[in-house]
């Protein structure tokens, strides 16, 4: 499991963030990391996230590299861990992993890591965003649960709690930059998708608000 958490994490933040960057970045010529070139409430939530991410590196290296008296002083769960959360957090893991990278490729060049108010990117509705408007961070946010599954104790935790927030708090800011960027036909997609996961259908969400605020 140690190894496997290290080789998880590499590849996860190697393929679905440095990987389609450049792949993106070589299609486009459009550099899709933003959060660099936001502010306000949206570049808050970027630097949460990054320590978010940060946090994750570190609980992991400490629990396979470290030795094990270092791991103690996180604040291990003892009485979570055990066979079947760990089964559960490594389902979670390989699921999100998959689930994210074939979200990305589904939105090929309009994949963005923040919001691109300088580019107008294609509204994706197809695949997997039929079922799901925000896929890539409902990928994410089961990464955090599985890695907390995996490895229980007061910084996973804390990070999973944060790096929800900040994902929720990030979906909202996009909802709205969508809605203010594709109208009526990002309206017609909102009541028919759910945020998260469901079958397509009618949702009673209310529409965003206008505002000048990517999308995952």
């Amino acid at each position: 499991m140690k190894l496997f958490l290290v080789i998880y994490l590499f590849l996860f933040y190697g393929l679905a963030f440095f990987w389609r960057s450049y792949v993106t970045w070589q299609t486009t010529g459009i550099n899709p990391y933003q959060l660099a070139q936001t502010g306000g409430l949206a570049g808050f939530l970027g630097r949460l996230y990054r320590l978010v991410s940060l946090g994750i590196f570190i609980a992991v290296l400490l629990y396979s590299v470290a030795p094990d008296s270092w791991y103690v002083h996180l604040g291990a769960m003892v009485w979570l861990e055990g066979w079947l959360a760990t089964a559960v957090g490594t389902s979670l893991l390989i699921f999100a992993f998959g689930w994210v990278l074939i979200a990305q490729a589904q939105m090929g060049s309009s994949w963005r890591i923040g919001i691109d108010e300088e580019h107008e990117t294609s509204l994706v509705t197809s695949g997997i965003f039929r079922f799901s408007r925000n896929p890539i961070f409902l990928g994410m946010r089961l990464n955090l649960l599985g890695l907390f599954l995996v490895m229980p104790n007061a910084l996973t935790l804390t990070l999973w709690l944060l790096g929800d927030v900040a994902i929720h708090a990030q979906v909202f800011l996009e909802e709205e930059h969508l809605h203010q960027q594709h109208g009526p036909a990002y309206q017609r997609y909102q009541a028919m998708t759910p945020r998260y996961l469901g079958l397509p259908g009618r949702h009673r969400q209310q529409a965003p608000p206008p505002s000048r605020h990517s999308r995952g």
